[in-house]
């Protein structure tokens, strides 16, 4: 068997963004979501308190739930005394104002955490999944390190202050990147501006709710495109946004933490100017899509001679927006032949972008067809073929 490198197109480019990015902020973190090339970095791999961001780990844990079937928008879940609106813990902080005793839908639960950012939603998910807060924040761990972020540490599901509550920008950015890739059905809620919710169980309650509508992430409300996700704030921490949006078809993720600025208005306005330099500096070259046959590789013992290779996500590579085009070689590497079976998504190999001998991008080259072995008479019939040099 021997690795074959097919070389498929020579253009391109060089390497990302020039000029720095000046922010108050402690930290900050730009990506491009398609190349996934480091934009703006500013103490991005420093571990600092996320706050309210961290509810977007308590979503994720409990996205996965809906997404195997075990939850549906409809449930009900029960609220405890700890989430109770009554607690002390939630007389200063963002709630959706719940009652003991009341069930409330996973849908409102959802949008309590994203738009009115509602702490007691997140005791009540994890109340439900692990059966207390603490427990949950094993499930939150978990996920973490499943999905590449190997830094991050949890204390509690609503993000109030706790000292195991830490995450760098850089793993948020990760963390966004997860949502929008792989919860395309759920991601959507994360644009709502207002949510009223309609189920309080006392005056009190309906007054907060009648006053907290509006989405704490007004980056929605001033930027076109702009798409989610989640706003936090502490009098230690400062202001914090993960946020995403996708202009004339590209999609970056931002990243603040540590703003001292005057509310969340000029942290939109400070998210708004980090994603616009993006957007202003630099450009993606898309070399695939989704689903575009790149190769045709051989198959060993399978029922077809080829199976076709494939990126499962658009490749691309961000630039300098006065870049000049560079010779750039694209290459697919791979077994050939590849021994089946071979299922839908298997890795093949990879596809890699070269400048000067340098590998500057890579993603996996995966499977677009299914290739089943051949039974056993067929493999010996093989063996004899290549034997005698017979195709």
């Amino acid at each position: 068997m021997n690795k074959k490198i097919f070389a498929i197109i020579i253009s391109l480019i060089s390497t990302a963004a020039n000029a720095e990015f000046s922010t108050r902020a402690r930290s900050a973190f730009l990506v491009d979501y398609d190349s996934g090339t480091e934009i703006v970095a500013k103490n991005a791999d420093t571990l600092m308190p996320p706050s309210s961001m961290i509810k977007l780990m308590t979503l994720t844990v409990l996205f996965d739930e809906i997404k195997a079937g075990r939850l549906t928008m409809d449930d009900r879940l029960p609220v405890s005394q700890n989430a109770d609106y009554k607690n002390p813990l939630w007389y200063p902080a963002s709630k959706i104002c719940l009652t003991a005793g009341q069930t409330v839908s996973v849908r409102d639960l959802i949008l309590g955490l994203i738009v009115l950012s509602g702490g007691d939603a997140s005791v009540v998910v994890a109340e439900k999944l692990a059966g207390s807060e603490i427990a949950f924040t094993d499930l939150m761990t978990k996920k973490a390190r499943a999905i590449g972020m190997p830094m991050s540490t949890f204390g509690n599901a609503s993000g109030l202050p706790d000292p195991n509550n830490l995450m760098t920008s850089r793993e948020l950015a990760t963390l966004a990147t997860h949502i929008i890739a792989d919860y395309p059905d759920i991601y959507p809620m994360f644009a709502t501006k207002r949510f009223e919710f309609a189920e309080h169980q006392t005056d009190w309650c309906r007054e907060w709710g009648r006053t907290h509508t509006l989405n704490y992430n007004k980056l929605l409300f001033i930027m076109a495109g702009a798409d989610g996700l989640k706003t936090c704030h502490t009098a230690e921490g400062g202001y914090g946004m993960v946020a995403s949006s996708r202009v004339g078809g590209r999609r970056l993720i931002g990243v603040i933490n540590g703003f001292n600025g005057k509310g969340h208005d000029a942290l939109a306005a400070e998210m708004k100017k980090l994603l616009n330099y993006g957007y202003e500096t630099t450009k993606n070259h898309v070399f695939f899509r989704a689903g575009d046959k790149i190769a045709k590789v051989p198959v060993w013992y399978g029922r077809d001679k080829f199976v076709i290779g494939t990126v499962a996500k658009d490749f691309a590579i961000t630039l300098p927006k006065k870049q000049t085009m560079a010779g750039i070689r694209v290459l697919a590497r791979y077994d050939d032949p590849h021994p089946a079976p071979i299922a839908v998504g298997d890795v093949l190999g990879e596809v890699l972008v070269e400048r000067d001998g340098r590998i500057i991008a890579r993603t996996p080259l995966v499977a677009q067809n299914k290739v089943s072995k051949t039974q056993f008479f067929g493999r010996v019939i093989k063996n004899i073929s290549v034997l005698f040099g017979i195709k």
